[in-house]
């Protein structure tokens, strides 16, 4: 017979180990919910920090392969002579390509003709796009079709505007010509002329990018406060006055960034006068009167198969676009201390 003082043995049926087990799942789950979180915090922090990288990739990507990578290789084929027959037979010449660019008579003339081309199509148009940007700048009626209108001629492709013009400038039944002609002028041989064709090139050029030009300066004027336009007009100033001394002043930035545009592209010009000279190539002329640096390039590169050559003409015209980088540098930095 047992005796009535022994401790009493708990039971542990099945039913008193659920809450045990329970806990200790939820703190499982507990766990596994922490560490998702903090793979997602990891991952997020990631993605805060590299996803800029990411999307600026594509740029750099291209620009090595497309921009940097041609730009250093056209360096060092410059200083060898390569033909375009045989692009992996290079032979050491060091600056001997670049020696005899100073002594090429065609070199010197193409950039004597870049020059004169960029002074006849920048000035000009610089001048009409800032007086379309005046107009464009009041109240008119349907100002929203006349700015859509001028940038037409931007959005024309380089071939079909020099063909247009190449009929207008044609000797025999161009309408250039047929105008002058209805007062008195005899007609003009625009090609073969040295100042007439680097005068109808040029006209392309204006035509092309005064519209694009006049929505910079329109977008500039826009920005220019009203309340000087209103001291102004209070101290007596006509329209006039105002466009010299509040509406050009204001601009300088604006205009100093346009000419700096305007003339890379003119040292880069090369789709107007190879189009304009018809099935004659590169040559710019019989004379080489409209031949310009680019059009030089491809003549001797593709032309005469002188990759060494082309190369040496490539990196003269990035050495004077760094020229004229350098002068804007100058220029702006001026124009800041003087404001």
């Amino acid at each position: 017979m047992a005796s009535s003082d022994a401790p009493a043995v708990p039971e542990t049926g099945a039913g008193d180990t659920a809450p045990v087990s329970g806990w200790r799942e939820q703190r499982g789950d507990g766990e596994r919910e922490d560490r998702r979180r903090e793979r997602r915090s990891r991952w997020y922090r990631r993605d805060v920090r590299w996803s800029p990288y990411a999307f600026i990739a594509p740029f750099f990507v291209f620009f090595l392969a497309f921009g940097l990578f041609p730009l250093l290789y056209t360096g060092w084929a410059s200083l060898h002579r390569v033909e375009l027959t045989a692009p992996t037979d290079m032979e050491w010449v060091g600056l001997r390509n670049f020696s005899r660019l100073l002594s090429d008579d065609f070199f010197w003339n193409a950039l004597k003709n870049t020059f004169t081309i960029g002074v006849l199509s920048t000035v000009p148009q610089l001048l009409i796009a800032l007086g379309i940007a005046h107009l464009l700048n009041y109240r008119l009626r349907g100002s929203m079709f006349f700015r859509v209108a001028v940038l037409t001629p931007y959005a024309t492709s380089v071939a079909a505007a020099t063909l247009v013009f190449v009929l207008l400038f044609g000797r025999d039944y161009g309408m250039i010509n047929w105008v002058l002609g209805l007062i008195g002028i005899d007609p003009v041989d625009w090609q073969n002329g040295t100042w007439t064709s680097q005068l109808a090139v040029s006209t392309i050029v204006i035509w092309r990018w005064t519209g694009y030009n006049a929505l910079i300066y329109l977008a500039a004027m826009q920005a220019i406060p009203d309340d000087l336009y209103e001291s102004a007009a209070l101290d007596g100033a006509s329209r006039w006055q105002q466009f010299l001394h509040v509406t050009v002043p204001s601009l300088r930035p604006t205009i100093l960034f346009t000419c700096v545009v305007s003339t890379i592209g003119a040292t880069q010009l090369f789709g107007e006068p190879l189009l304009f000279n018809g099935g004659a190539g590169a040559t710019g002329g019989a004379d080489h009167q409209f031949q310009t640096l680019g059009l030089y390039l491809y003549e001797q590169g593709w032309v005469n198969l002188h990759l060494g050559r082309a190369s040496a003409i490539a990196w003269t015209m990035f050495l004077i676009l760094l020229v004229i980088g350098a002068v804007n540098w100058i220029i702006a930095r001026r124009l800041r201390k003087s404001a």
